[in-house]
């Protein structure tokens, strides 16, 4: 797993949190990928990585959450609130990926198997949405800091919501291919296929962020509805 997660954490304390979460999840690939998903169970991840199975449960509530840990949300949120304020978040978000590209080919094997299990495994598929409308609410918060509007403004929610799904098809279409190419580069693909670069630089403009905050279209428009 990437170790320049861990010092993105403010203390000494939550640092040494995300270094055991790593590895936990580290191992338990490990282990899936030697014997099986079905056969690898939590005693067998805790030993491995020396904690006990109680301290497991400290870090993990299940197996399926240790699949599902996504370790490199928090180097993309440091990575996007970096960038210059004035940067079209479409040039922001590209510069992003291109920073991440390299993390992605060094962890590629890691990645590419945690895919095959969400789409393969039963029990991770059932928790495909609720991981999807993860992603929606972390880049939503991380869009709206960007543009200063609320993180569930309707038109951030809905942009964002077609970028997770473009990401979401680029790594089925990944995996479909073996992990051959660049991850990074089927992800860019998919979303010019959704035009993301004018959907999201849209939500910066100072007319759009006018109308978002009066419930209202531009002259000569249709009003738009306001929330009850």
């Amino acid at each position: 797993m990437p170790k320049t997660i861990t010092p993105l954490a403010v203390s000494l304390r939550e640092r040494k949190k995300l270094k055991t979460r790593e590895s936990i999840q580290r191992e338990a690939m490990r282990l899936i990928q030697k014997q099986g998903y079905e056969k690898t169970t939590i005693e067998q991840i805790a030993a491995a990585v020396e904690i006990s199975p109680s301290t497991f449960f400290n870090y993990f509530p299940n197996k399926e959450d240790v699949v599902l840990y996504d370790a490199y949300d928090p180097i993309i949120g440091k990575l996007l609130l970096e960038r210059p304020a004035d940067e079209p978040p479409s040039v922001a978000i590209r510069h992003v990926l291109e920073e991440m590209a390299g993390i992605f080919e060094r962890d590629r094997d890691v990645i590419l198997a945690r895919a095959r299990l969400w789409i393969e495994e039963p029990s991770l598929r059932a928790r495909l949405w609720e991981e999807l409308e993860r992603g929606q609410t972390f880049m939503s918060a991380l869009i709206a800091q960007r543009s200063g509007r609320a993180p569930d403004d309707f038109e951030i929610r809905v942009t964002v919501m077609v970028i997770v799904m473009a990401a979401m098809e680029a790594m089925r279409e990944w995996v479909r291919h073996d992990g051959k190419g660049s991850f990074v580069t089927t992800v860019g693909h998919a979303l010019d296929l959704v035009d993301a670069q004018a959907r999201l630089d849209s939500l910066f403009s100072p007319l759009a962020g006018d109308v978002a905050a009066a419930g209202t279209a531009p002259a000569g428009g249709a009003p738009r509805p306001t929330g009850t």
